[in-house]
């Protein structure tokens, strides 16, 4: 019987100067990844975003438990986003989407 997929939950801040669309932030953190792990390494993340707030500046991405560390290390390389300064700060991180929002609030 296959073993089940571990994932883990980021809780990301954006700091930017407009609004970032959702299509734009996630082809920034793609990019990131695959700059500084290649096409192999970005194939293991695993990566989706759940949830994104324009608004707020606020977004929730889902990755493989093995891989976090690795999209933790790209999030934090991301300096611009479509031409614009940008900062991603990585808030928290969790096993489950319910314990990231109990400790987000």
């Amino acid at each position: 019987m296959p073993r089940q997929v571990r994932r883990r939950y980021l809780a990301l801040k954006m700091v930017t100067k407009g609004s970032v669309s959702r299509k734009d932030l996630l082809t920034a953190i793609w990019n990131a990844i695959i700059q500084l792990f290649g096409e192999y390494g970005a194939s293991k993340t695993d990566l989706a975003m759940i949830k994104y707030k324009p608004r707020e500046g606020y977004a929730i991405l889902r990755c493989s438990q093995k891989a976090h560390e690795k999209v933790k290390a790209s999030i934090a390389s991301i300096t611009e986003i479509e031409g614009a300064p940008a900062a991603i700060h990585i808030q928290k991180v969790s096993g489950t989407l319910k314990g990231l929002c109990k400790r987000a609030s």
